[in-house]
């Protein structure tokens, strides 16, 4: 793999780490991790510290009726979830989003294509797929967008996303990220609000495209 150089911010490792992510950023902030050992070694480090306050704070006494609660819970059977590995392209995070299903792409046009994970009031989750030199039309943002680069690579006025590079696109950029040469750019982007299409057609498909 090539080297990462666009990295998830430490105040948003922070928030994963204390659990405090919504739940479309919380997938791509996983499959980075998965992916990049920097921002990893940064994670396991918020995980420590977080250990080491807890062990300082005060104890808090519960009442009967909360042990009791947490006890039978205990002895109920647990059952648990089954885990996926990385295949191909796709991290463990993004197989277990896709709960180990073969991926069903769904045509944006010109060539380009995605596949919603998740979709709530919290936000998105799609896989993108975006063919070599396809543009993605002119946008800006109402919040904020996270794209992890699974393969291939693309290119905006910020710079160039490699395989395992995160960009962080918020309200003040507008950008049209272009598929660079090579194999076809696949990513995994999270949304908390609907783009700001520029121009006409994208803006008349938006809500047909859930994008």
């Amino acid at each position: 793999m090539t080297a990462i150089n666009h990295h998830t911010p430490d105040a948003m490792l922070a928030a994963y780490a204390t659990g405090n992510l919504p739940q479309p950023y919380a997938l791509v902030v996983a499959a980075h991790i998965s992916l990049c050992l920097d921002c990893r070694a940064s994670y396991e480090a918020h995980l420590a510290a977080g250990g080491a306050v807890l062990e300082t704070c005060a104890t808090e006494a519960v009442s009967d009726g909360l042990k009791s609660s947490i006890l039978d819970r205990l002895d109920t059977p647990y059952t648990p979830e089954p885990t996926y590995q990385r295949m191909g392209v796709y991290p463990a995070p993004v197989m277990q989003a896709l709960k180990g299903k073969a991926i069903r792409w769904k045509s944006l046009g010109l060539g380009v294509r995605q596949s919603i994970l998740s979709s709530d009031q919290n936000g998105s989750a799609r896989l993108l797929f975006i063919p070599s030199g396809q543009a993605v039309p002119e946008h800006s943002h109402n919040g904020l967008e996270l794209t992890l680069v699974l393969q291939g690579s693309f290119s905006d006025d910020t710079g160039r996303f490699g395989v395992g590079d995160l960009e962080v696109a918020d309200q003040a950029l507008e950008h049209t990220p272009t598929a660079d040469p090579g194999p076809p750019c696949i990513c995994l982007a999270a949304t908390d609000a609907p783009l700001r299409f520029n121009t006409f057609l994208p803006r008349l498909l938006q809500p047909l495209f859930r994008i």
